[in-house]
């Protein structure tokens, strides 16, 4: 049995940010039970890997990472999760050094786990296809103490023909409306002044529940109750976006005027290849109806490109629709084939070099459309909330998600502040803070009417 009192625990992450929010949640649980949590480059008594499986290169550099801990420390114990752990622990359980393998739903155990953890190799991963309800994962811990991340929602039902995800995480399940509620006024009794909505597909949110409910819902009873005085929401797919959605963003003061909408491609028939339910035209009403509701809305997506068959010609029709959207910035994603996936076994794989010539085309249309986005806020006013200093800048984040650097002394950190955005920079964004006749005033003092 391991004497928790004495370990060392390196814990490093691959895909999501809700991986990236899991793997700080096992950190803070473990610290909490008296293991010492170290750097994944030092030398430590226990390794824990949380794996993603979205391609099959990620697979590998799960596979890397395992053989880097085991020379860093060749007696230490090793720890898999994650979602190559979920869907495919028989490539993992014969690999030198692993003593442990954690399912997706095992891994918020963890520390009872490395508490029993001894010299036999075990393997603990349920059907994840059989869970039926989320339990609530919340954080305590956070760098800047500004912004906290809330998991409402696990699992996905979509099946689009690329992903994985769903055979990783199960079917869609939701925290209840009480608990969620309850982790985001926690939050706030904490001192964050934002907590951030996340989700495998948050847009599915309530669906399963009795009755259902929506995502509409949570964000309307949290708004009521005056939980806190920003909300920001993730990702939520463009047929999840009403116009019920659209109208209650345009009205509220919580909830921050920010979407991440994957789109994946901008052009129809490989939307249909992918098993993606929207056209372009679709996408485009749901852009254009935002941009009139909140002309101040700052609106990401995702893009994959080289997806099996798409052609030249598809691939420029797809730019041209990028370029012609209201968007401020795109996530670029190379296709790479998973194994498992019905795009892996489609025809016409793209080569990997033009995949590249794509994406970086891509991610160039991208920088143009966010530095277009931010130079239209010079000389205007945004709430910033002042997380952190950088050298001889603050920085913060505004509602609209636009990282702002600013002057200031250190009393205006963890409050929000209104500034007048002076320029842009590349992606650098600088305002002054418009002074305030009582000093800076903590958000929690100051919250909004309800709608």
């Amino acid at each position: 049995m391991v004497n928790k009192q004495k370990q060392t625990v390196a814990i490093t992450t691959l895909g999501c940010k809700i991986n990236q929010f899991e793997s700080a949640a096992m950190a803070e649980t473990l610290g909490k039970e008296g293991f010492s949590i170290v750097p994944f480059d030092d030398a430590a008594d226990i390794y824990v890997i949380n794996t993603c499986t979205v391609t099959s290169k990620t697979d590998a550099e799960s596979r890397r990472l395992i053989r880097r801990a085991s020379r860093q420390n060749p007696s230490a114990k090793i720890v898999v999760t994650g979602c190559y752990a979920q869907v495919a622990f028989e490539e993992l359980q014969d690999m030198p050094g692993v003593n442990l393998i954690l399912g997706n739903s095992e891994k918020k155990g963890i520390a009872q786990m490395l508490s029993d953890l001894g010299d036999s190799r075990q393997v603990l991963v349920s059907d994840i296809a059989q869970e039926q309800h989320a339990r609530g994962t919340t954080l305590e811990t956070f760098a800047e103490h500004t912004r906290a991340f809330l998991q409402v929602q696990n699992g996905c039902d979509a099946f689009c023909s690329y992903c994985i995800v769903p055979y990783a995480r199960g079917r869609s399940r939701s925290v209840s409306l009480e608990e969620a509620l309850a982790g985001i006024g926690t939050f706030a009794e904490r001192g964050f002044k934002e907590v951030v909505l996340t989700g495998i597909h948050l847009g599915a949110y309530g669906l399963d529940l009795a009755p259902p409910l929506s995502l509409l819902d949570l964000l309307a009873a949290a708004e009521k109750e005056r939980l806190v005085g920003r909300l920001r929401i993730g990702s939520v797919e463009p047929t999840e976006v009403s116009d019920a959605l659209i109208s209650f963003l345009a009205k509220s003061a919580t909830v921050c005027p920010h979407l991440h909408i994957p789109l994946q491609s901008g052009h129809d028939r490989v939307l249909k290849a992918m098993n993606r339910n929207y056209s372009t035209a679709d996408f485009r009403t749901v852009m254009e109806k935002l941009d009139t509701a909140l002309p101040s809305i700052c609106i990401g997506t995702d893009i994959i490109t080289g997806f099996p068959g798409e052609t030249d010609d598809e691939f420029q029709d797809g730019y041209r629709f990028l370029e012609s959207l209201p968007l401020a910035y795109f996530h670029v994603f190379p296709f790479s084939p998973r194994s498992g996936t019905p795009a892996a076994t489609m025809e016409g794989h793209v080569h990997s070099s033009v995949i590249k010539e794509r994406a970086k085309a891509l991610r160039k249309l991208s920088e143009e459309k966010k530095k277009a986005y931010y130079r239209n806020f010079i000389g205007r006013e945004l709430q910033v909330l002042v997380q952190t200093r950088e050298g001889d800048l603050l920085k913060g984040l505004s509602r609209n998600y636009i990282p702002v650097f600013m002057e200031g002394d250190d009393d205006l950190l963890k409050t929000e502040q209104l500034v007048r955005i002076t320029g842009v920079e590349r992606e650098k964004v600088t305002g002054e803070v418009i002074p305030m006749v009582q000093g800076p005033t903590p958000l929690s003092a100051s919250l909004p009417s309800p709608l």
